[in-house]
Order: structure tokens, then sequence, then C-alpha cells
């Protein structure tokens, strides 16, 4: 909403005046109308009186909103509104469309029997609005008078044919004037090397504040510093797109975030391209060549570096580092994320965010790392916000509260419904005593890898594979596969820390229980002296109606006692402790979420084991294969095996 009456038109208009004139080259060739306006410094006409306004308002049979009455008050049209409006109405020429362009009809063939009445009401646009463009380039200028609000205002609309987009909505007349010279000045700031540069009161006033707000995003005052700049950003001015973009990257906006102008600067260009090309690399239907329109004015070398960048993005083996203490913590961080720990990960980043070096004035926060397969996932909207709070660069400031840890540490979440329902049915392999890297060796498949062999294409072997996401497992875990049978169920498993003491394996997308043929891995991951595993196998909330579950925990070796719920029964062997006595679980089922997250309770509380959530659903984790979960088919049994060549 805009009050109108305290708006100044006189002055508003007189200064976009001069600023034209002023922006126009000595000797360029005018119209004759134009070079009047030149001299008088004026893109108005005389203004209206108000029998003038009363007449039109008759001739219209409407009276007319209050922000284009104020305006034409003091000039009765305009010249040059924007960039491609050469000639607004006046009283004279502002008329009712009523679909002189046929648009109408146009829009409604977009519309089927379920439209909106919205929709519809758009669509009839052209049929009820004030046009107001009398002279332009195909763009249409229309007040809405069914789009008002409380103090009478109609919303403006405007459309170009040129673009692929439905009308752009202003609340008013005023804001739409106010957006128009906005216009002019994006179109005066992107001026060619031959014409003089664009300056004035309007452009100083806004390059300091800039400058200012620069200052202001290193003292941790993201979001008056972004405030500052978009409005910066609506008039053009240089530097002011590129710092924007860094602080809504962090936040983690992507669309439209190309660090304009910073990126191919070669001193910002190492820490700015890495996000850039990592965003582009998800999408894979994207053509590469459209790259280099991301990187408008970037040199043959600049575009082979960002090509170089994006096949290691893609490949995984894209490494995130800086220099001195900031990077010292950097590594740390990535070690702790690579096994799952993201809150200590985060904190390591933020403790030492102080410390960071700027590349360069318009550097605002370390943003390569987003690119990183293991520090990337690290980010979320809270944290960016916190990482944006926190005072840096030399720049002093308060810092900012530390934002909640993501993981609860604990099992019990892997009972919460996930987004879209997907994790119906887990496993998972706790191991005391072992590091991470140690479980390929201990459940790896020695018939395929071989004990101290290499990962192969499927993951075989005793050495990780590089960090893939929940869904990356998942997709690589059946296209690779060349061999299906209805017996061998090798998984593909990320592997973490299960807090202290523990690593963990965890498959997200198991194949079908058969407890006539599951084998656990139990006793094969605590082969030797000193450890203790438990396997966990969940399907209480499998589609199907046949829920299961499964627990088994074995030492050095030996499988200790285990219990399998399913089809209604429970088997058992071994002395089980009293917290997992499984009658207690499944006395009454009739709730499968609550006897799971009970069991999980137990399961977390008897071994002090936990799993890490964020970097389990959100992040990339390294992973291997293991041995077959069941046993070889046994004389006389039938079993199918399907081989792709």
């Amino acid at each position: 909403m805009t009050d109108s009456t305290a708006f100044d038109w006189r002055s508003f208009l007189l200064k976009w005046s001069g600023e034209w004139a002023d922006s126009l080259a000595e000797g360029r060739t005018l119209s004759e109308r134009d070079e009047a306006a030149r001299g008088a410094r004026w893109l108005g006409f005389p203004a209206a009186s108000e029998e003038r306004i009363a007449g039109m308002e008759e001739r219209l049979g409407r009276r007319m909103p209050p922000s284009y009455r104020e305006f034409l008050k003091v000039s009765d049209g305009w010249r040059h509104a924007g960039g491609f409006v050469h000639l607004l109405a006046g009283t004279e020429d502002a008329r009712w469309h009523n679909n002189a362009s046929g648009l109408a009809d146009t829009f409604e063939t977009y519309l089927d029997e379920t439209a909106e009445p919205e929709q519809r009401r758009e669509a009839d646009l052209w049929r009820r609005a004030l046009q107001l463009d009398v002279e332009s380039d195909v763009t249409r200028v229309l007040l809405d008078p069914e789009d008002v609000d409380e103090d009478g205002e109609w919303a403006v609309y405007t459309w170009s044919s040129w673009l692929a987009e439905p009308p752009a909505r202003h609340a008013d007349f005023t804001a739409f004037m106010r957006d128009v010279y906005r216009e002019f000045h994006s179109l005066q700031a992107h001026r060619s090397d031959e014409e003089p540069e664009f300056v004035n009161d309007t452009t100083r006033t806004l390059d300091a504040q800039v400058e200012e707000a620069r200052l202001e995003a290193l003292r941790g005052g993201w979001e008056q510093a972004a405030k500052a700049l978009d409005e910066a950003k609506g008039y053009g001015r240089p530097r002011s797109a590129g710092l924007g973009d860094q602080l809504r990257r962090l936040l983690g906006q992507t669309h439209l975030v190309y660090f304009d102008d910073l990126v191919t600067d070669p001193r910002y260009t190492p820490d700015l391209l890495p996000p850039l090309v990592a965003e582009h690399a998800k999408h894979s239907y994207r053509d590469d060549s459209t790259l280099r329109f991301h990187l408008r004015g970037a040199d043959d070398d600049l575009m082979a570096q960002a090509h170089a960048t994006l096949g290691r993005v893609r490949d995984g083996s894209y490494r995130y580092t800086e220099t001195g203490p900031f990077g010292e913590a950097v590594e740390r961080a990535r070690e702790l994320a690579r096994w799952g720990d993201s809150d200590s990960a985060w904190r390591t980043l933020m403790n030492a965010l102080p410390l960071w070096e700027p590349l360069g004035p318009d550097h605002l926060a370390p943003l390569g790392w987003l690119a990183d397969p293991v520090l990337g996932p690290l980010l979320t909207p809270e944290r960016g916000r916190e990482l944006l709070s926190t005072p840096r660069a030399g720049q002093t400031g308060e810092a900012p509260e530390p934002t909640a840890d993501l993981d609860p540490g604990d099992l019990a979440w892997l009972a919460e419904p996930d987004r879209g329902n997907n994790r119906t049915s887990y496993r998972f392999v706790l191991v005391e005593g072992a590091e991470p890297e140690e479980l390929p060796g201990r459940l790896a498949d020695e018939a395929k890898g071989g004990e101290g062999g290499e990962a192969d294409g499927d993951g075989y072997g005793t050495v990780l594979n590089q960090p893939m996401t929940f869904w990356e497992l998942h997709d690589r875990s059946t296209r690779n596969r060349r061999e299906f049978s209805s017996y061998d169920d090798r998984p593909l498993m990320s592997v973490g820390r299960a807090g202290t003491g523990w690593s963990f394996a965890f498959d997200g997308h198991p194949a079908p229980f058969d407890r006539r043929r599951f084998v656990s891995p139990a006793p094969a991951a605590t082969a030797g002296a000193g450890t203790r595993a438990v396997v966990v196998w969940s399907g209480l909330r499998a589609p199907g109606g046949k829920p299961f579950f499964h627990l088994s925990v074995a030492q050095d070796g030996v499988e200790q006692y285990a219990f399998t719920y399913a089809e209604g029964e429970i088997q058992r062997s071994g002395d089980l402790p009293p917290a997992l006595e499984p009658s207690q679980f499944f006395g009454d089922v009739e709730d499968r979420a609550v006897a799971e997250r009970s069991l999980l309770e137990a399961v977390a509380g008897e071994f002090g084991a936990s799993l890490p959530r964020h970097a389990i659903v959100n992040g990339r984790l390294q992973t291997f294969t293991t041995r077959s979960w069941t046993r070889p088919p046994r004389h006389g049994e039938t079993y199918a095996v399907v081989r792709l060549s």
C-alpha cells in the first residue's frame, strides 16, 4: 500500500528526467520530441487540471485511483517509462482495453474445466482493464479496476509478448512508476565500453549503500545487508548481485544465484566457482554448454577450469581446502562428517569461522565447502543463518546463539515416518571396538573381494567407496548389479560412527526378509577378541501386512543371543537381557510404530549406541558391499538367478 498523497511526484519525476537527460551521449541523434525533453530536462507534459481529470473520468465512467490522479496533477502522461514503454497515457489517451489485443482469448485457451476462479479472473483482465501504454515495445500496461485495495488503489499489470511469463503485478500506480524507474537505472548500468559511465546522485548513494552493506554482512548483520543489496540490485548497481548471491546461497537459495561479476574475477573464482558448478551438476538434464551462460564474460581458461571442477564434483573427488587455522578446522570437520558426526563437524567450522580469511574485499563468507561431497550436506537454512550472523574477516559484532544439534543421539528416530514414508524397513550392524574403516574387512564377502582386496564397481572388497547420499546409494545398489538371485542378499551399506566406541553399517532399502534363510552377520563382524556386534532388521511398518523384527548380538565371533518376530511368532536363542525381552514389545502390535520405537529405545539403552540421522538421511557416507545376509540353498530347495549381459 502506498500513501499517494504523501508521495512527492514532482521531485521524483524531476530527478528521473534529469538523470535521463544526463544519460544521453553527446552527439546522439534523437527524435524531435526527445530532443525537446532533453533540453527541458523533463520527460513529462503539462499538469492536468482537476477539470481535465474529471472529464477523463466521465469519459471512462470510473473515478481514477488516487496515485494515478496525483501523478496526472503533475504530468499529464510520461515518456520513456522504463526501457520498453515509450509513451504512457495521460487524460486523453487512457482507454479501456476491451480485449483489443485478443489476449483474453489466448489466455483462456490454457484453461480447462479444472481452472480456478482466480485463473479465469486473470484471463479476463484483458477485457476489463484500463490500458495506459500508448507507444511501447510490445509491452502492455493495464490498471485493473477489480484489483483494488482499501485505499481505492488499483493494481497495475504489465506484460510483454517477448517474455514467457504471466502479467507482472504492481501494487498501485506509484509502485509501477518506481519499478520502471529502477528498470531505467538497471538498463543504464549495463552500458557498452564506448558509452560514458552512468553516474548521478542516485548511483552514488546506492554504491555507498552497497559498500556499507558489505561491511554490515561481515559484522554479522546479514538481514540488513541483504535488504540493502536487493535494493541496489534492482537498480543494477555493480557488485550488488554478486554480494547478495553469496548471502542467498548460504541461506539455501540456488535459483538464479550466479555470483554475477565476482565468479569470473580470478581473486574469487577458487571459492565461488565450485558451488556454482555443483548446483549445475545436480541437474543432469542440463547441457553443460549452459555453464558459459552462467559464467558471462568467462574466457576459455576459466571455462576449462569450470568443466574440470564439474568433473570432480560429479565423480565425488572435489575436496574443499583452505589455508591457515580455518583450513585446519576444515580438515577436522571433514573427518568428523566423513563418519557421520554432522553436529561436531558443524561446530568445528563455526568455532574457526572468525579466523577465516577472505580472498578479497567482496568475499563475504566461505562458500567452496558447499561443493564438497562430505561438507556440503552440513548446510541447513538455520545453519546458514548462524554462519552469516557470525562476525568474520576482522569485523566485530555479537556472536549468534548456536543452532540446535540435528542428531537426536538415539535410534528411535528410525521409527518416525519420513517424507514420502519410504523408511518402512531398514537394517543395521553396530560394532563395538572397531573403527568404521575396519567394517569392510569384517563384513565384506571374501569370495567377492578378498581380505585386503580393492573394491570393485559394485563396492565389493575392503576399500570403502566414495561418499554417497541415501538415494545415490539406493540407485547404485541396483544400477550396477549384473546378477539377481532369490537367495543372495549382499547389501550396499553406508558406514560411520555410532557413538563412543561404536561403528555402524546401515541399509535403508533392504531386500525382503526371509526368516528361513536369514543369516545374521553379527558373528562375522566380531571375529577376533574384544568386540561386540548388534544386528537389527526392522520391518514392523513394511508394506504387505507381514511385520517382522530381528535382533542378534555376538561377541568375539560367537552369537550370544537373538530373537526374531515374524508371522506373529517369536523365535529366540540364548540368554536375553530383561530390557530386550521380546514378549514385552509384541504382546499387542496394533500400533507397530510404538512397538518399533520401544524396541529401538531398548537397544540404544542396552548398548549406548546411536545412529546419525542427518548424515544417513541428508548427508554422504562411504559405503561397501557386505557378505550375503542369507544362506546358500540347501539340497532340494529351489531358487532363481537372473544374469544381465
